[in-house]
């Protein structure tokens, strides 16, 4: 450990020496006081951005917390659309996206973070409007005109899933006069992107915004064995519609509607193996993540497909001294994967059986390896004579890993089918008075199935329906099938106080209760290998229905007080609360089966996960010096998580198994600098700091993690930037922007400097080579990932009406990793890459 905290040293002294050559500008890159932008932006009286994130509009410095800002000039010449993009310039916030699915995304803010297969920790509001589904994190959300990044928990004001912060967003407005808009762009990888919008009046008093975008790429990587572009290639179109009408001099009607497709890849993996004692036969048995070659051999190829409708409408209506605003929202999004499994080195489909279907699935992976013998693939992996896992057979078998190019790990399919209805009532004082108020209801019923089918690779690709018989083409092994209903009520209120010309504070609170519950749909058939059930769950009987109600109060307390007219000093507390839920049913049984009756662990995984809370303070004090032209902002804070939801992911011989699990309290503290300044007219540098300390201070779920940090919880993020915009002729400006991102250490289990007993430990003892079990445990101490850093530049020039602009996206070419997803008992990691360097250029009209 000596020498990682020594390279931890260097990363941290490497990147303080970057803020220096920088000028020492640690600062909210997109925040930026002197941003240009339009009404619509959010930008009023020249330079003052206007933010609403309380519910209410006001300026940026009068907010008593810390929030980054995109205002729409920054929106356009970072070029950002989508949630991977304006993260990656937030301090304190990183993300994860895309690494199964589309709609697989994972926002951590100041070391709260989503979990997979639960409910997202960060609210996303579009304009005014709370989205339900967590794959909306990462979509296109239309014409953007500003972005709010809100840290902490946000309930309160912002309604559910709001424990870690809130993404509030602003659309383009329609206005009296016709305005549109077009954008194109090429890059490599075979990377093309366009949008275009128009926004008209229609008649009187009324207006229509029509948008739509399309992109394609290949992706960076190809499938050797395939021999094609299977990796991360993705192809996504989307339609958005707004009408807003005056109904009379004090009614708005907003409508909106939007669709949205995507086809693309899935499950972009490769595995890394953590067995130190294996290293002795072939180093690559004990690999550090970040020191992974990554290549690809899967014989299925994978497929994501995502649709997207939703449409929603909002009326707002002033009376003479308060504005009541209601909406309602119908959401439906449906997802689907198909790819290969994970159970080759554990010998599910290996060994003919008593019944056909196995000795259909042997005969079809022996032919497969006579095939392949020789063929190259990531060591330690390697194919022999024997389709075999190695410690059956080390002279001849083979070991292959997940998502091998022979059959003999099976086939997955997986689906997440969503709909959503929801409506909120809310009335709220004109803020005409000392007392700013408002108060409201909210009501939610969410219907999802999840479907995880796992099957026999015949050699004749998938068949996708979660169920295939006995004697099919593609014979389901183990399925997992639930419907998911929940019904949420909520009621909310909050007032702010301007006790003084210099002092406010504000109260809010919000009461939610989440009724849950799951019918279990695997059918009652036999397992057609073993002759057991096809879910573990039924070993005695059908699995019952449950259900269970999670309620939580959040209330939120807030003051700012202004040292001066720049400077303003403010603190907030608040309680976060993300509901409990089920797993797909039978997930206990077969952690249990797997690992603890076999293997001797210990590992506490319930059908049903609890309920997430968390107590969050955070004091700080904003303003601006020298006439504007620098912006700071410094918060420190501290958040106390009982039962932090974390994901989990099991693999064996039974194949895969994705469940949450429970972390019993996590302690969070840290600390975040942001700077701007504008140096000349049209020349601005910023930056921003960020750090973050964690410990895990109970865990029933895996006890000999305790001490350990927070998962997905960078330790530090720096960002440096700048900004020119100046004008070469009367007609065109030159402008150009470089943005500078590290990221510091991050574990993405809790599972950390920990050794760990895997299922090598108790096949050894009874395989050919009896060695006893200690031999097949894993050191986990190499599954975290190093610091990285990316530099994004944009550079062009543009007029009033046309714009044309060269960019790099990772511009050095850093090769980093997007995820490690450790799968303790299997002795390894799933990790997948992120993005590499790609070049391409922009070409936009507006008028």
């Amino acid at each position: 450990m000596g020498i990682r905290e020594s390279e931890d040293m260097n990363s941290i002294k490497t990147a303080l020496a970057c803020s220096a050559a920088f000028g020492a500008m640690i600062a909210a890159a997109p925040a930026v006081a002197q941003d240009n932008g339009g009404q619509e932006a959010g930008d009023a009286d020249g330079g003052t951005i206007i933010v609403t994130a309380r519910r209410q509009s006001e300026t940026l410095a009068e907010v008593p917390t810390a929030i980054t800002v995109f205002t729409a000039e920054t929106l356009e010449k970072t070029g950002i659309e989508r949630a991977d993009e304006f993260v990656q310039l937030t301090p304190g916030v990183t993300i994860v996206r895309g690494t199964a699915e589309a709609g697989d995304t994972q926002i951590n803010i100041r070391g709260i973070n989503g979990a997979r297969d639960a409910e997202s920790s960060v609210a996303l509001v579009v304009d005014g409007i709370l989205k339900t589904n967590t794959a909306q994190l990462n979509q296109d959300q239309g014409t953007l005109r500003q972005i709010e990044i809100l840290k902490g928990p946000q309930g309160a004001l912002y309604g559910r899933n709001a424990a870690a912060g809130a993404i509030v967003i602003q659309t383009l407005k329609p206005s009296d006069v016709l305005e549109g808009g077009i954008k194109v762009s090429a890059a490599e990888d075979q990377t093309y992107k366009a949008s275009a919008y128009i926004a008209t009046p229609v008649g009187e008093g009324a207006g229509f915004v029509l948008s739509g975008s399309y992109s394609t790429t290949d992706g960076f990587y190809r499938n050797r064995f395939l021999d094609s572009k299977t990796i991360d290639d993705q192809e996504i179109w989307s339609i958005d519609g707004r009408f807003i009408a005056e109904l009379g001099p004090a009614t708005e009607l907003d409508v909106k509607a939007r669709y949205a497709d995507l086809s693309g890849a899935s499950i972009n993996f490769n595995a890394a193996f953590h067995l130190p004692n294996f290293a002795g036969v072939d180093p690559a048995f004990f690999e550090d993540v970040n020191d992974h070659p990554f290549d690809f051999y899967s014989n299925i190829r994978p497929t994501n497909e995502q649709q997207t409708f939703e449409i929603s409408a909002k009326v707002e209506h002033e009376f003479e001294t308060v504005t009541l605003t209601a909406w309602a929202l119908y959401s439906d999004v449906e997802q689907a994967l198909s790819a290969d499994g994970t159970s080759a080195d554990f010998a599910r489909f290996t060994f003919p059986g008593a019944t056909q279907d196995s000795i259909d699935a042997s005969n079809a992976c022996f032919a497969s390896t006579a095939q392949l013998t020789g063929f190259p693939l990531n060591s330690p992996t390697f194919i022999g004579q024997t389709p075999i896992p190695f410690i059956f057979d080390p002279v001849t078998g083979s070991t292959f890993g997940p998502y091998s190019p022979t059959t003999c790990d099976g086939t997955q399919y997986q689906i997440r089918e969503q709909s959503d209805f929801s409506a909120e009532v809310r009335l709220a004082s004109n803020g005409d008075g000392y007392v700013d108020w408002q108060v409201g209801a909210y009501y939610l019923h969410i219907d999802r199935e999840v479907g995880v089918s796992l099957g026999a690779d015949l050699g004749n690709g998938i068949i996708e329906q979660l169920y295939n018989a006995p004697g099919s083409a593609n014979p389901t092994t183990q399925l997992y099938n639930d419907d998911f209903s929940t019904d949420v009520y909520a009621v909310f209120a909050s007032a702010d106080f301007e006790v003084s010309d210099r002092l406010e504070f504000g109260l809010a609170a919000r009461y939610d209760i989440e009724d849950r519950k799951v019918t279990n749909l695997v059918p009652n058939v036999a397992d057609p290998f073993t002759g057991g059930p096809i879910n573990p769950g039924q070993a005695f009987g059908p699995i019952p229905n449950q259900s269970e109600k999670f309620k939580q109060l959040q209330p939120k307390f807030s003051m700012r007080y202004e040292v001066s007219d720049d400077i303003n000093f403010y603190a907030n507390w608040g309680i976060g609360f993300k509901s409990g839920g089920f797993n797909n049913q039978g997930s206990a049984a077969i952690v249990d089966q797997a690992f603890n009756q076999f293997i001797g662990t210990n590992v506490v995984i319930n059908d049903q996960f609890r309920k997430e809370k968390s107590s969050a303070f955070e004091a700080g004090i904003k303003g601006e010096l020298l006439d504007g032209r620098v912006n700071f902002d410094l918060a420190g804070y501290y958040t106390d998580i009982d039962d932090m939801q974390f994901f989990e992911f099991f693999v064996g011989a039974f194949g895969l198994l994705r469940v949450v699990s429970n972390i019993d309290e996590v302690e969070v503290y840290g600390a975040e600098l942001n700077l701007s300044a504008e140096l000349l007219d049209g020349w601005s540098i910023f930056g921003s700091a960020n750090v973050t300390e964690s410990e895990i201070k109970a865990n029933a779920s895996r006890p000999q993690t305790v001490g350990n940090k927070s998962p997905y919880t960078a330790d530090y993020t720096i960002n440096l930037g700048t900004q020119l915009d100046l004008p070469v002729s009367d007609t065109f400006d030159f402008v150009a922007r470089a943005d500078y991102r590290i990221t510091g250490p991050t574990w993405f289990h809790t599972l950390q400097d920990d050794p760990n007993p895997t299922l090598f430990s108790g096949l050894l003892p009874i395989s050919a080579l009896m060695l006893p079990s200690f031999v097949g445990d894993a050191d986990y101490s190499i599954s975290r990932r190093d610091s990285f850093e990316v530099m994004d530049v944009r550079v062009g020039l543009e007029t009033d009406t046309w714009s044309i602009t060269a960019f790099a996206d990772n511009l050095f070419n850093e090769k980093y990793l997007n995820e490690v997803i450790t799968a303790v008992e299997f002795g390894g990691s799933f990790i997948s890459p992120g993005g590499l360097r790609r070049f391409g250029v922009e070409l936009g009209y507006k008028f």
